[in-house]
């Protein structure tokens, strides 16, 4: 079972900056994983964000955010970022991170194997 934490939302002014964590707990190693950001707004479906492979070389995002965000991780510390600059308000959201067991990138919600349980990033005017 892979538990993931995701954390560093918050409430910020639009232009501004967030950084997300997500982290493995227990006995999981997420170098195992191909893992990916994705995000739902407010009375909309879960959309896709990110993603990056397992060694952290290769990263796909959606259009709306490239040159934005950035994914990035650090396996040594069990450790998935999404760095968020510019941030607009149609960035509002609830963002999840999520654990693909396969080598693939995929920007598909159902190739996803476990989800953490969210945070709420909300962008002022």
């Amino acid at each position: 079972q892979v538990q993931l934490v995701e954390s560093g939302g918050g409430l910020v002014q639009a232009g501004d900056s967030l950084r997300l964590s997500c982290a493995a707990s227990g006995r999981t190693f997420i170098s195992s994983y191909v893992m990916g950001w994705f995000r739902q707004p407010p009375g909309k479906e879960r959309e896709f964000v990110a993603t990056i492979n397992r060694s952290g070389g290769d990263t796909y995002y959606l259009d709306s955010v490239k040159g934005r965000f950035t994914i990035s991780r650090d396996n040594a510390k069990n450790t998935v970022y999404l760095q968020m600059n510019s941030l607009k308000p149609e960035d509002t959201a609830v963002y999840y991170c999520a654990a693909h067991n396969g080598v693939v990138l995929t920007t598909r919600r159902g190739r996803y194997d476990y989800w953490g349980q969210g945070t709420q990033v909300t962008v002022s005017p």
